[in-house]
């Protein structure tokens, strides 16, 4: 972890002025541009979900920004709704389709979610959105990632990606709270760049490891052996 966490003596929390108001100028003008830019690629994928998969083309998602204040995240669907004999979902494993792997590989589902950065919703970086059950298992430096708007990209997403662990991705997401800079996010928007172009440590299958469960199941031994220690 410490190779990914490069040495700073100054610990610059949120109050910059680029943390104020710098790093939202550049979140209206980037995703601003970047939505007419990448409109036909957009359209494109969007005509493709709808012939492929039906409507709707977005997939919509509660999820908690900054303050824990909910907001709906956008993307493009990457799976179907396909059911079983009982009208029940069928796991996401065997609804992800073949064009919604090649989606996620690429990135290109997240592309919506320069809206939600236009909206002020989230940033270009920042720690990724989780769900909101998964909040009362932080810890409370890791609460600290709500204190900045969450991002399409992140500390976590260039050193590592679906292939951390939860505890190492959510130190990232403080550490990088803890030394939010211009500087910093443009070396993640640099890497991510590069991860796009060369697609690494993505897990095309939804996890089935959430971040409660891990946790509950890594305290359970301790508690096991606490127990057999009172015996």
């Amino acid at each position: 972890m410490d190779r990914a966490l490069p040495r700073d003596p100054q610990n610059t929390r949120p109050t910059s002025a680029y943390a104020r108001w710098g790093k939202r100028c550049i979140d209206i003008g980037v995703s601003a541009v970047a939505l007419v830019a990448l409109a036909p690629v957009a359209l494109g994928v969007a005509a493709y979900v709808r012939a492929t998969m039906g409507s709707p083309v977005l997939f919509r998602q509660i999820r908690p920004g900054r303050g824990a204040k909910p907001f709906s995240i956008l993307k493009f669907r990457t799976m179907t709704d396909a059911r079983g004999p009982e009208g029940d979902l069928l796991p996401d494993a065997d609804r992800l389709t073949r064009f919604g792997m090649l989606l996620r590989k690429s990135s290109l589902d997240e592309l919506p979610q320069l809206l939600n950065v236009l909206r002020g919703h989230m940033s270009l970086v920042g720690p990724r959105p989780l769900l909101s059950r998964y909040e009362p298992a932080y810890t409370p430096r890791e609460r600290t990632r709500s204190d900045v708007r969450p991002g399409i990209t992140g500390w976590a997403q260039v050193n590592g990606r679906n292939t951390l662990s939860w505890d190492t991705r959510l130190e990232y997401d403080a550490w990088y709270v803890e030394h939010l800079s211009l500087g910093l996010d443009l070396r993640i928007i640099a890497a991510t760049v590069g991860k796009v172009l060369r697609p690494t440590d993505v897990q095309a299958e939804p996890s089935l490891t959430f971040l409660d469960v891990e946790r509950r199941n890594a305290a359970a031994p301790a508690v096991s052996e606490r127990q057999q220690s009172a015996a």
